[in-house]
């Protein structure tokens, strides 16, 4: 298989296995626990129909829509994913380019592996700065500061992680940072040479946004003992309020699945929510993000921007989330796949299919704009 022969999610996921090592590979892939709630986001758009209009008038088609303050040419964002150059050496760089030819904004992680003012100075779209709450307070004031400074548009503070999932396949494979692998996970990094080839004749691997404050060199620091050991569990609405006046800007809280947190962070004054379970990688049994969608806009309607992510994997999954009201939907597994495959021509790729998906589906659905999408598209199967 070759990139040219990718024309969804599942062939950019076999293109993917083939060229990484399980273990890289099954840390995009994996869940947590018995990866149920991992495999009903993507079930979930399954029981919800789409209810087309015809005879429209659909030649022009507008996939434009304004979040959080950012103008983007289309519904879908990259959201931010950690330890990217590990799947291809490009790693953010790639998918910032990706995002920019697309008109669309994309997220850079606190586990980045390409630091906010680089990719600040070579990608003029929107970049949003995914933030983990630390123990250190004073790590915290200094991580926005230099965000501000980076002009990073949104400040995106994840609010389901103050401890790290349990990801077995990571268990089994001996996956961490640095690594330390089991005598399996050794095997399978022989077996793919390319990428051990690549990983070794590139830059070395580093998370810039964290070299200056934490010290990954002593042992192997897993990414669970990173949210174990590093993230604080008080983190609590008092804190975010603070968080959200010292940025002064647009603020998101990324992991929201109840009405009554969404309501809340309407009170202490964020300005937009991302609905999510962590693409089904902390808590293991939780609601699927499109099942809980709806309860959510009922509640806080358009008083708040909100962005939607987890399970999604086409554009009509896409076209059904908007209907619902959320106003962009997140991406992660569906770009990083093609980006362990292909690098940037593989995002390219992935975000081109999506546009064109969502052309047709708009066109099909009889409509010209994102605003005409809503709830009276769709019909819920009992």
């Amino acid at each position: 298989m070759r990139l040219k022969h990718c024309h969804n999610f599942h062939d950019f996921r076999i293109l993917a296995k083939k060229r990484l090592p399980s273990p890289i590979f099954n840390y995009i892939d994996g869940g947590a626990d018995d990866e149920i709630t991992y495999r009903r986001n993507t079930s979930a758009f399954d029981t919800c129909d789409l209810i087309p209009n015809v005879l429209a008038g659909v030649k022009d088609i507008d996939l434009s829509v304004i979040v959080m303050g950012q103008k983007l040419a289309m519904p879908v964002y990259c959201s931010p994913t950690a330890l990217q150059r590990l799947f291809h050496h490009k790693g953010e760089r790639a998918v910032a380019a990706a995002a920019e030819k697309y008109g669309t904004m994309f997220g850079v992680s606190s586990l980045g592996t390409v630091s906010i003012e680089e990719i600040a100075q070579q990608i003029d779209s929107p970049q949003v700065y995914q933030f983990y709450f630390h123990k250190d307070r004073e790590l915290n004031s200094v991580m926005m500061q230099r965000a501000k400074a980076a002009n990073v548009k949104v400040m995106m503070l994840t609010v389901d992680s103050i401890t790290g999932g349990n990801r077995e396949r990571d268990l089994r494979t001996g996956f961490s940072i640095p690594f330390k692998l089991t005598l399996s996970g050794m095997l399978q990094f022989a077996i793919k040479p390319m990428w051990g080839i690549n990983y070794v004749t590139h830059e070395s691997f580093k998370l810039p946004q964290l070299q200056d404050h934490v010290d990954m060199s002593k042992g192997a620091t897993s990414i669970a003992g990173y949210f174990s050991d590093m993230l604080d569990p008080s983190m609590n609405w008092k804190d975010v309020e603070a968080m959200v006046k010292e940025w002064d800007g647009e603020f998101c809280l990324k992991g929201i699945m109840s009405k009554e947190d969404a309501r809340r962070a309407i009170e202490i004054g964020c300005t937009g929510i991302v609905i999510s379970n962590h693409g089904g990688r902390q808590l293991d049994g939780s609601r699927s993000s499109f099942d809980q969608l709806k309860e959510i806009m009922d509640e806080v309607g358009d008083e708040i921007d909100v962005l939607f992510d987890s399970g999604v994997q086409r554009g009509t999954h896409v076209l059904k989330a908007l209907s619902l009201g959320a106003k962009a939907v997140g991406i992660g597994r569906m770009y990083l796949y093609p980006l362990a495959a292909a690098g940037q021509p593989g995002v390219e790729r992935a975000l081109g299919l999506m546009h064109a998906e969502l052309e047709r589906g708009m066109k099909l659905m009889g409509k010209t704009a994102i605003s005409q999408l809503s709830y009276q598209n769709l019909r819920f199967r009992d």
